[in-house]
């Protein structure tokens, strides 16, 4: 009886004997080339480097159904969305209230350095009668028919039409600026110019006193501001949705602001108050 894994032995043995002696006699030059052809790139390898662990299964259990979601299930809360922490630490909304509240400050400043009670919006916004009593009288507002412009100790009120020059007179000489118009010139009919009479002792106090209201209201403002924003962190104190040293930081993250509010609104009125006293 014959051996087949002697002879399948003796196949491969003779198969790898020749493989071995081509390979013995192959010219340089073909080795070269094998050379420098490009390696493969296996696509399978480069796909799986990007997951690192293997995916495991659980069986499906009570604790695991439990937690499925299914069609009517509600949806996920928006991870993006602040958290209570997150609030805490903000002080955009403080910080912009305390602007507004700088905004108008300046705005109240700026019309005591132009001229105090004579600044043109002042003026602009003084009440004009129109028309007559055989026609009907009209109120409007300065701004809607006439043009204030400034040229130094001086105001030119410009008017659209000849109609309008003898009632926007009349409205500024009645006005308790203590302002005296002027009859417009042969080449300016349409222009009624208005001195500005200098500052006194009177009216820069009075000045002073309006700047120093203004800063009052400003700082009453921020401190609106801060309450706001302390109802707040109270909310996450007592709900304890925020950590008691995170809010700890949040209050004195709060407080800084504050402190520069205050520090910018007394920076901004004795500047003003000086060009004021100046005048």
């Amino acid at each position: 009886m014959s051996h087949p894994i002697s002879r399948v032995a003796f196949q491969l043995t003779s198969r790898a004997t020749r493989s071995i002696n081509t390979r013995a006699i192959e010219p340089p030059c073909r080795k070269a080339l094998l050379q420098a052809l490009p390696k493969p790139i296996c696509v399978h390898n480069s796909a799986r480097a990007f997951i690192s662990s293997s995916i495991l299964h659980k069986k499906g259990g009570k604790a695991n159904k439990s937690h499925a979601r299914s069609d009517s299930s509600p949806p996920v809360s928006d991870l993006s969305s602040p958290t209570p922490t997150d609030e805490a630490y903000d002080v955009s909304i403080l910080e912009a209230n305390i602007l507004k509240a700088m905004e108008r400050l300046t705005h109240e400043l700026s019309q005591l350095r132009s001229g105090g009670r004579f600044n043109p919006e002042l003026i602009e916004g003084l009440k004009v009668q129109l028309g007559t009593q055989s026609s009907g009288k009209q109120t409007v507002k300065l701004r809607d028919i006439a043009q204030v412009v400034p040229k130094g100790r001086l105001l030119n009120v410009m008017v659209g039409e000849k109609e309008h020059v003898k009632p926007v007179t009349s409205a500024i000489a009645a006005s308790p600026h203590n302002l005296s118009p002027q009859h417009p010139h042969a080449d300016t009919p349409l222009t009624i110019p208005v001195p500005i009479p200098p500052p006194t002792g009177e009216s820069r106090r009075a000045a002073l006193e309006t700047a120093q209201k203004a800063a009052e209201v400003a700082d009453r403002a921020i401190h609106d501001a801060r309450a706001t924003h302390h109802k707040k962190l109270r909310k996450f104190q007592l709900e304890k949705s925020v950590l008691p040293d995170d809010l700890q930081k949040a209050g004195k993250r709060m407080e800084e602001v504050v402190k520069k509010g205050h520090a910018e609104v007394k920076r901004i009125v004795d500047g003003a108050k000086k060009v004021l006293e100046s005048q």
